[in-house]
């Protein structure tokens, strides 16, 4: 993957709160159209490196920096991250009480008519006559959220995805599918970053990066990885602080 085109680079990136150090001289690339992890116990620091990544409020990086297909992105707020590509998928979506599956997934769309809601729900498996007048509460299951959240996020063809815990709040069946949707926008060209502490979810990902106590331990194969994390990771019980 050494000669891939890098679409994301982070260079030595520093996080610091008032408490502590939580991201000590980060550095990865990502290289463009791949499905990347980047594996850890909780604890890691692995949700706060997407938010400097994704340029969070309050999560300013004192050092480093983040190049984003080939820009300076360090300063650029959130929603200039998000104009040039660049887009989170939380861990827990998010409930709107009131507000329509199809306004919801058409927010951040390019393409805001009414067939582009339908076109990107058919395209996560959710029938559109069943769910373009749903509310985005609490009656869907985690896995319908998670669904309608990539809907959303397909909608703004983005260059580049993070993935927060993907697994999280959802059955096995709905994982599955969620699996199915991240290869079928992998044939779009979109790039995925998995944020994950499972090794059934860094199973499906090209290549990986380990990740521990603020610092990338190790990268390489998902083989590699995923056996020093079951062998080494796993069982391990010392306190990861932050």
């Amino acid at each position: 993957m050494d000669e891939e085109k890098t679409i994301l680079n982070v260079l030595d990136v520093h996080y610091l709160t008032q408490e502590n150090l939580i991201l000590k001289g980060i550095s990865i690339d990502i290289w463009s159209g791949y499905i990347h992890a980047i594996v850890g116990p909780n604890g890691a620091g692995k949700s706060t490196l997407v938010s400097c990544i994704m340029g969070l409020p309050g999560y300013e990086i004192q050092k480093g920096k983040i190049i984003f297909d080939g820009e300076d992105i360090t300063d650029l707020p959130v929603y200039d991250r998000a104009r040039r590509g660049l887009t989170l998928a939380w861990q827990e979506p998010a409930r709107f009480e009131g507000l329509k599956i199809k306004d919801f997934v058409l927010i951040g769309a390019k393409n805001k008519c009414h067939r582009k809601a339908e076109e990107v729900l058919d395209l996560v498996g959710l029938d559109p006559k069943k769910y373009l007048n749903r509310a985005v509460d609490k009656t869907l299951s985690g896995g319908e959220r998670k669904r309608i959240e990539l809907a959303s996020i397909i909608a703004m063809e983005p260059k580049l995805i993070l993935l927060d815990e993907p697994d999280s709040g959802i059955d096995i069946e709905a994982l599955q599918k969620i699996f199915d949707l991240l290869e079928l926008i992998k044939k779009q060209g979109i790039t995925i970053v998995l944020i994950t502490h499972s090794p059934v979810v860094l199973e499906r990902a090209d290549h990986a990066f380990l990740m521990c106590c603020g610092r990338i331990l190790d990268k390489g194969s998902i083989e590699r990885i995923s056996n020093y994390f079951r062998s080494k990771c796993i069982p391990c019980d010392h306190n990861i602080p932050g």
